[in-house]
């Protein structure tokens, strides 16, 4: 019996390409690594950022590069790009059916939960939520394996009536780590063949689908 429902932000919920490749190609320039307009970093949505940014370094994710171009990007998303960001189709409409049928939410998103919250109120969102779970600004907790577990002792849940929602597969394995089923959503920034690896429990093409899924498990 599935009672608690946690779910990812960015490409699940929301759209944040914006706001987020806008403010990483802004970090990159300031510590003097600019890339081109047409080199396509939108797979950098979804993971823990400081990795993805050594990634595009070149460098180990503990270097001082990374650290130095993650903060020239939170100088400019904290104020900004947050903001560059939209709410997909059917979200609100859905969340709302699922809180009216006694499903409690909690958000999981390797973005620190202060931009998470932000991001949710800003949009009206925030109220569907038991609470909006987050990374820290030091990096805690931006696995998704370890969010989840601490989830989980928080807020006491059990796993079998537990289930995971993202676009990614560090959703699907770091629910999976934690004995939780998943679900999908294939809109978001995951590949198909990321997907097909990851093998999730489910998969929908529209948010709203969570609710027929949810039904027949019933």
């Amino acid at each position: 019996m599935i009672k608690n429902i946690l779910i990812d932000l960015d490409g699940t919920l929301t759209d944040p390409k914006e706001g987020i490749t806008t403010s990483a190609r802004y970090g990159l320039n300031k510590i003097g690594h600019p890339i081109s307009d047409s080199e396509n970093i939108d797979w950098i949505i979804g993971p823990p950022l400081k990795a993805s940014l050594a990634k595009i370094l070149g460098v180990d994710a503990n270097d001082v590069l990374a650290e130095q171009a993650l903060l020239g990007y939170r100088e400019r998303f904290a104020v900004q790009g947050l903001y560059e960001n939209h709410v997909f189709d059917d979200v609100v409409d859905t969340l709302d059916v699922l809180k009216n049928k006694g499903y409690r939410l909690f958000l999981a998103t390797a973005k620190p939960e202060i931009y998470a919250r932000q991001i949710l109120d800003h949009f009206d969102l925030l109220k569907y939520f038991e609470y909006p779970y987050g990374s820290e600004l030091n990096g805690e907790r931006t696995n998704k394996g370890e969010l989840i577990a601490y989830i989980l002792e928080k807020e006491q849940l059990s796993p079998a009536e537990c289930l995971m929602v993202g676009d990614r597969e560090h959703d699907i394995f770091g629910a999976r780590k934690n004995g939780i089923e998943t679900i999908a959503v294939e809109y978001g920034y995951g590949s198909k063949e990321e997907l097909d690896q990851a093998k999730p429990k489910a998969r929908i093409k529209k948010f709203a689908e969570i609710i027929k899924i949810l039904d027949e498990h019933v």
